[in-house]
């Protein structure tokens, strides 16, 4: 099927354009670049060399995506990448950054939500359907994981990493790591509760959510989680907790006193 090219926009000689991709005003698109079908590339949106990008996606004006890294010692002439999944949504003045070490990559999975001027820095992985709501903006080297939701003006540190279902407050500083499952926030940020509205959207209910319930207050209290089921999500918890942490990972406060 044909693309719809703005004749303003600029496409390098060498871009990889799938069927049915529309391609806004003043867009640019650089050399080494692959665009999947029906993508749709809004206006002045910039697609700097070495990014491969799936279908379905959708990138609003003023994007950019696979700049250089935002590191002094980066040399320009590095090959490295920044790969994106499908069906993503980049909203007006999102940043991706392409990798800071030779063939290394930037990685967005599928399914996400970026609102306007949040930014994935070099190294990142991000996972699939996750939202980054206004402003939030990760470090290098930053790990987040499936269905998180970032609140507004979040800010991680690098190299931590955010476990899959978890959701950050808005405003939020984050110098650690993040447990799966879980709602953080305050200053300093500090576990609190389950991810309760998160879990229970994506059908975690009944034993297992009965077991992360388990397993939170055991972490709590910091008691190994022997004993407990294993479903699915201890699986996984158990996992994402034994990755030695570059970080250390955020405290608890007192549960008691906030409504489930």
């Amino acid at each position: 099927m044909p693309q719809h090219i703005h004749p303003t926009a600029y496409i390098a000689p060498d871009v990889k354009l799938g069927d049915n991709v529309t391609i806004g005003p003043f867009a640019v698109i650089e050399n080494t670049v692959e665009i999947g079908n029906g993508c749709n590339i809004g206006a002045h949106a910039v697609i700097q060399p070495f990014v491969k990008m799936g279908e379905g996606n959708t990138v609003h004006p003023h994007v950019v995506l696979g700049d250089l890294p935002q590191d002094t010692s980066f040399k320009a002439e590095t090959v490295s990448w920044l790969i994106i999944g499908d069906d993503n949504v980049f909203r007006e003045g999102f940043t991706a950054h392409r990798a800071g070490k030779e063939n290394g990559e930037t990685r967005i999975g599928s399914g996400c939500f970026f609102m306007n001027n949040s930014h994935v820095a070099h190294d990142c992985t991000i996972g699939n359907s996750t939202i980054f709501a206004n402003n939030v903006a990760m470090g290098g080297h930053v790990e987040v994981g499936d269905k998180v939701f970032m609140g507004g003006g979040v800010v991680a540190h690098q190299f931590c990493r955010i476990g899959s279902y978890a959701i950050v407050q808005g405003t939020t500083g984050l110098s650690m790591d993040v447990i799966p499952f879980t709602l953080i926030g305050g200053h300093y940020a500090k576990h609190y509760k389950l991810n309760t509205v998160g879990l229970r959207r994506a059908g975690i209910t009944g034993v297992r959510y009965t077991v992360l319930a388990s397993a939170f207050r055991l972490l709590k209290a910091k008691q190994p989680l022997d004993g407990l089921e294993e479903t699915d999500e201890l699986r996984y918890l158990k996992a994402w907790l034994a990755v030695k942490s570059k970080r250390g990972i955020h405290g608890f406060i007192d549960i008691s006193s906030r409504e489930s």
